[in-house]
């Protein structure tokens, strides 16, 4: 005998039905993509039963949300929560980091240019000299 999970059903009896149908229609070839049907037929399984979800969702049937808009909002809170007690010594650290960086930049970028100029200008010496 099943027993009842104290959360009871995650999607509704709709949704599945939704889920269903799109399943079949994958395999009769019939289910596409995108806007208006224009992106071309589904063959993968993960991407029919997501279409299943979006039509169940539009009509208006019990299904969770997305995954990944649930989970980044968490991360969110999570590290909003860590980084406000560290936050100016963050800053200050960060800050001081990137000026470095920026300098240290520059520099080498120019060593690199005037080493170039100066091979530049030996090659065409060579090429003057050789005629």
């Amino acid at each position: 005998m099943a027993t009842k999970r104290s959360g009871g059903r995650r999607y509704g009896r709709a949704a599945g039905k939704s889920v269903k149908s799109a399943m079949k229609r994958r395999k009769s070839g019939t289910l596409k993509r995108g806007k208006a049907g224009h992106g071309g037929r589904v063959k993968s399984r993960e991407q029919a039963i997501a279409i299943g979800l979006s039509e169940a969702r539009a009509k208006g049937a019990k299904v969770p949300r997305k995954r990944s808009s649930a989970k980044k909002s968490s991360a969110r809170k999570g590290s909003a929560r860590k980084s406000s007690a560290k936050k100016s010594t963050a800053k200050r650290s960060s800050a001081k980091k990137s000026s470095a960086r920026k300098s240290s930049g520059r520099k080498t970028s120019a060593r690199k240019s005037s080493a170039r100029k100066s091979s530049s200008r030996k090659s065409a010496a060579k090429r003057g000299s050789s005629r």
